[in-house]
Order: C-alpha cells, then structure tokens, then sequence
C-alpha cells in the first residue's frame, strides 16, 4: 500500500498544476519617474517562489541568484499531454529610430491579463545585445510602468547565453583559420598523424571522423587500412579562402573591428587574409539557438553550418572540420530559457535575441513552447517579432511557425501618434535629439496622411489568415482627437479592434481594454497559412515578398546575388525559406521612403545562406 501510496503522490506531483501566482502591487507615480527609478523601486519575488507558483517543479529550475532561474527541457516531456494556451504575437508599423514600443506592449498586456483580468500568461522576449543597450536605442526590458525586472540583469549579462554564442563562433572561427594554415604547411601524412594519433599503442576514429568518412564514400574503420588516396581526401577540407563566410564576433559596437587583416604574426607564415568581427547576436549560432526545438535538434544544425567552400566549389561544414560537439557543449546551458518577471510579478522567459533587419528578429521557439505548456490551455502566451510587421512578423511567420508547427491566434500591431506622423510626412526622427514642434502639438492631417503605413500593415498581417488588434501606445503628447482617428481607421481597414494602451504611465491597469480586445479576437475564426511553398524557386520566393509583403514592382538581383542563388540551388539548399536582410526604416529598401512607397524595385546586392539555421537571406539595397 505504502508503494501505490508513494507512485500515486508522485504521478500527481507530476501533473499539470494550477498557478497560485500572487502578483505584486503597483503604485504609479505621476510624472512617471525614469526606467530605472521605477525598476528598483520594485521589490521583485524570488524566482524559485514564482516558479512553484507557476507550477516548475524543484528540479526543473536552475536558480542564477535571487531573480533569474533557468528552466530545463525535460518540462516538455512531463507535460507533453497537456493542451497549449493561446499564442499572441505583437508586432508594429514601421517604426522611427526611436522604437514605438513593442516590448513595452508586450509587458503592459501580460500584466492586464494576469494581474487584472487572472488570465494566466507568459511574455516571451528577446534577450537585448550589448550593441544596442550601450549605444543609442538602449535596453529593451519594456519602460515605464510596463517592464521586466530587474533591469540591469535583463539588459546586461543575464545568464550568458550570448557569451556562450561568442564562445561557440569564435571557436569554429579559429578552428577554420587553423585548418587552413595546417593544410597549407603540412603533407598528407603529417596531416594523418594529427587528426589521428596513436594513443596507448592504439589508433581509431572518432565517431565524428568515421561519419565524414561515410560522406566520403568510404567504407572502413580501421585508420591502417586507408590508401594514400583515401588518406588525402580524407585530411584535406581544401578550403578557398576567398570564399570563407563564418565571421568572428564580438557583442559590443566596435566600429574598428568592421575590416580587420588576420595571420600578421610570423607563427601564422604569411596566410594574411582580410576578416571581420559582426556582432554577436548576428551569428548563425544565435539563430540556431532561436529555432532550435530539442537538444539533438540544436546539434545537427550546428554540424550543417556552412563555414566557406573548397576550391571544388562545395559546402564546408562545420561537421567537416569536426568541432560539432564542441560547439554543443558550449552550448549546452544556454539551450534552457531563463525565467524572470514583470513589475506586477508575472512570469517572463527571456532567451535568443536575433535582429529582425538582418537576422529573423524572434525569442526563441522552446521558450515559447514551454510557457504555452504552462499557461494552460485559457491561457496566453505572447510573444514579439522585432521592428515593423513587414520585417519581423513575416519572418515570424514563414521562418519561425514552420520551425515550431504553432500557429498564432491573434497580432496585436503596435502603433504610435508620433510614427504616424512621420509616415505622414512630418519631419525626420533622430535618435538623441529632440522631437520637433509637428509630433508634440496637434495635428490631425498628419496623423491621418501617416495612417496609410498602419492601413499597409494591417493588410500585411491579413494576408497570412491572422485576425489583428492595433494596440495605439499612448504617449502624454497625444491629444484624444488624434487617438480617435488613428482607432477609427484602423477598425475601417480591417482590425478587429483598436485600442488606445496606457500601460506605460499606469502598468497592467492600462492595457486592460487591450487584455479584453485579444481574448475576444482569441475566439475568431482563424484561416492561418504560408506566404509562400518552400518549393518555389528562390528568386521567386524573394520576388513574392517584395511584391506582396513591401509594394514593390519587382526585383533585380546584382551579377554577385544571381551567382550565389545558382550556387545554392546546385547546392540543394533551394527550398529553404527566405530571411531578407533589410533597412526596418521603410517599407521600400530606402530608409528615408516613408508612408507606403509604390513603384520602386527592390535591390538584392547579394545572397547568403545560414544552412543551420534553415533560411536564405540576401542582403536589400546597401544593409551590412
């Protein structure tokens, strides 16, 4: 009896739990003070509090200090049977240089529904980069009364997962610079010898080894019994220099590290090449970490990475040069979402955080997936895709659902009085200076003029079958007859709702009509699907986005981008999806087009493939 006893209780510890989640209470200030000021007046619960409440058990967590845990995978193996929640994504117009707002309304809409409607819900985001958190934008937990806490941990090292991806990238990085120089200096035999040495009086291949002989075409494991031949193919990746694509990287804008000349030291005898350092969150590992869906998942796309070709014109991989493992293990904790929360105390997942221009600008999926396990299946997990709808959200949907299987209920577009007057023709936006007299005092002609970019937009949203909620983040400039416009145009366009927020001056509380309006639009009927069949050939796919997603009258593709498109295709890489690498400052390939630019064809200067990750992307007009 003890025995059933005992496996009864822990079958039922096992089970899906209800939340017990005590949120924290919020006093708003008037004037709102600064970010910071409102962060670290919070006092935040202890993650291993809020993660029982949410229903993590002991040994799913691993806790980084009071206010971060990281949550482990085997959560989607005890819950596999239990439904998912709903699945929001928030996306926005094109915006100015000063963002409008789409974490903010991210935070604001989990605090209405769990703090003030008893929703259950989860926001999902991106973890920020060093680039942009000590340059101009900042960071990206959310501001006002809307935020993830606390701040400094969410926008600085957090658990080092974007060390982790420096870790990785540098080291396939060296081992590509190295092999090279090896190959270079050394006959075939001396070659042999190194990659497999005799150890103990014994010498064998490693697993690794054995499958790159199977690629080879052959067939033998003991390393005596290969030919010369054999051993030559075997030792020799011949890689092309000029054709070598993996970068180093480094998370901190240094403008200095954009050209750089490697191998100047009298070790490196004379292989001098020209390389360059992007930022961290550029590389393909982060993608990966981003679409990733199991441990084993993560490792193969990682062996698939193609690093450059040989003098044959094939694919190197980073399988080839043999570092898959160790590029897994590196790897291995920063797979695991952190856990954080808001200032109203409900949870957040914070991990993976690829740009939406040049990257697929979207936290990751098993984040996503875990928290729509745990909200249960009323509940809602919401989650964002970076920049404009044109940008983010259509890499959202064609990129990151075809690597989940999920399929979104609802897009709240986030939309801005002062965005719309841009669009509207009012004049330039930058970063750092003040905003001119047109965006602080009232304007009603500008504001409509600029709606055609959020009309644009909507249509964007409607042509993948998705019902949409414009979520208009107030600022204390606007007057209420601009608000009334910009909510009425956008319900005639087509949204199901539009909703002025004010989650930013007032928390939870004043997104609560936003909360209502995506719980309704949850329960429409949803006819969600592809832009475009991966079968399709990879300019006409290109060709699809630009016309139907940009406005554009069609594309041209530079001599550079037609060659790389044949060699892919040749490659066998033709039927991955598309990832467009351009300006999120218009619509058009221009930054400085606003509005809904017509009649323009889309320059693509060049195309590049991230094999592991799983996507094209070519490069639009001048995007580095």
């Amino acid at each position: 009896q003890n025995m059933v006893k005992n496996t009864e209780r822990w079958i039922q510890s096992q089970q899906y739990k209800k939340w017990e989640l005590h949120c924290l209470k919020l006093q708003p200030l008037s004037p709102v003070p600064s970010d910071i000021e409102i962060s670290r007046a919070q006092s935040p619960k202890a993650v291993d509090v809020l993660a029982k409440e949410i229903g993590l058990l002991t040994d799913e967590i691993e806790i980084y200090g009071q206010t971060k845990a990281k949550v482990r995978l085997s959560l989607l193996e005890r819950l596999k049977d239990q439904p998912d929640g709903k699945y929001v994504l928030v996306a926005g117009i094109t915006p100015t240089p000063l963002g409008e707002g789409k974490s903010t309304v991210t935070i604001g809409l989990v605090q209405a529904l769990t703090a003030h409607l008893n929703i259950n819900s989860f926001a999902c985001l991106r973890q920020p980069s060093q680039g942009p958190t000590f340059g101009v934008k900042g960071g990206a937990a959310g501001g006002g009364y809307a935020q993830v806490i606390p701040m400094e941990e969410f926008n600085l090292h957090l658990t080092g997962d974007i060390h982790a991806i420096t870790a990785a990238n540098n080291l396939l990085a060296a081992a590509v610079d190295a092999r090279i120089l090896h190959e270079n200096t050394q006959s075939d035999k001396a070659l042999y010898n190194r990659l497999v040495p005799v150890v103990n009086g014994m010498r064998g291949f490693s697993a690794i080894q054995l499958a790159r002989l199977r690629r080879l075409g052959i067939n033998k494991t003991d390393p005596g019994t290969l030919t010369e031949e054999e051993i030559s193919k075997f030792v020799r990746l011949d890689i092309d220099p000029s054709t070598i694509t993996w970068q180093r990287v480094v998370d901190t804008n240094d403008r200095f590290l954009r050209k750089i000349t490697v191998g100047q030291a009298n070790s490196e005898k004379g292989f001098v090449r020209q390389a360059q350092f992007d930022i961290a969150v550029a590389s393909e590992i982060m993608a990966i970490l981003a679409l990733t869906t199991s441990l084993q998942d993560m490792k193969e796309r990682l062996g698939k990475m193609v690093v450059a070709n040989d003098k044959k014109g094939q694919p190197v991989t980073a399988e080839d040069l043999g570092v898959t493992g160790a590029l897994a293990v590196l790897m291995k904790d920063a797979i695991k979402p952190t856990l954080m929360q808001t200032l109203e105390g409900t949870p957040v997942f914070v991990h993976a955080g690829p740009f939406a221009n040049i990257a697929h600008g979207n936290s990751s999926v098993l984040a996503d997936k875990i928290a729509l396990k745990l909200v249960g299946e009323k509940g809602f997990v919401v989650t964002e895709a970076g920049f404009g709808a044109d940008i983010g959200m259509e890499k959202f949907f064609n990129i990151k659902c075809r690597a989940s299987g999920l399929v979104p209920s609802v897009v709240v577009l986030v939309a801005t009085v002062r965005a719309l007057k841009m669009h509207g023709g009012g004049p330039n936006v930058t970063a750092g200076a003040p905003l001119k007299k047109e965006y602080t005092e009232e304007n009603l002609q500008l504001v409509a003029d600029g709606c055609c970019n959020l009309q644009k937009q909507i249509q964007i949203t409607q042509l993948f079958g998705v019902p949409v909620v414009v979520a208009l983040n107030i600022f204390k400039t606007d007057s209420p007859a601009e608000v009334d416009l910009v909510c009425k145009i956008a319900k005639q366009s087509g949204a199901f709702d539009a909703v002025p927020c004010y989650h930013w001056s007032a928390g939870g509380r004043g997104a609560v009509k936003l909360a209502q309006a995506v719980e309704k639009a949850a329960n429409q009927k949803n006819s969600f699907k592809y832009l475009y069949n991966l079968e399709l050939p990879i300019v006409e796919k290109i060709r699809v986005i630009a016309q139907k997603v940009y406005g554009a009258e069609d594309i041209e593709l530079s001599p550079t981008a037609q060659s790389q498109v044949d060699r892919y295709t040749r490659q066998g890489f033709g039927n991955l999806p598309i990832c467009m690498a351009k300006t999120h400052l218009s619509l058009s390939h221009q930054p400085e087009r606003k509005g809904v630019p017509t009649g323009f064809i889309l320059p693509i200067s060049d195309v590049r493939a991230s094999i592991g990750a799983g996507f094209i992307y070519p490069l639009v007009g001048t995007v580095s």
